[in-house]
């Protein structure tokens, strides 16, 4: 369990990044593109926990790291999710940016 303690860690470091520069451009624009990736970020975030409690053993009866597990469940679906939203927002982005630059042009 010290390993995946170890991995949850070092993973949460660019997931802090990633979700301090969304709740950033959450307030500087609130556009769907940064909503979207607020919303990843997130799930992100709540897989990085997940892997956190599984490393501390915490909230046994959740039977983490066991497959067809509540825990393992709730891993798969946000980091799943996470990454779909943070997929969306990009294209979101770069759909507004091409939206905005064909205005400009007519």
């Amino acid at each position: 369990m010290a390993g995946t303690l170890t991995k949850a860690l070092i993973i949460a470091i660019p997931v802090v990044i990633l979700l301090g520069a969304s709740i950033a451009a959450v307030f500087a624009a609130r556009t769907l593109p940064a909503l979207l990736s607020l919303a990843g970020a997130a799930c992100l975030a709540v897989t990085v926990l997940t892997h956190i409690a599984e490393g501390l053993r915490w909230f046994p009866q959740m039977r983490w790291g066991q497959p067809d597990s509540a825990g393992h469940y709730l891993d798969l679906a946000s980091a799943v999710l996470g990454v779909a939203l943070l997929g969306a927002a990009v294209v979101a982005k770069v759909g507004l940016r091409r939206y905005r630059l064909g205005n400009r042009l007519h």
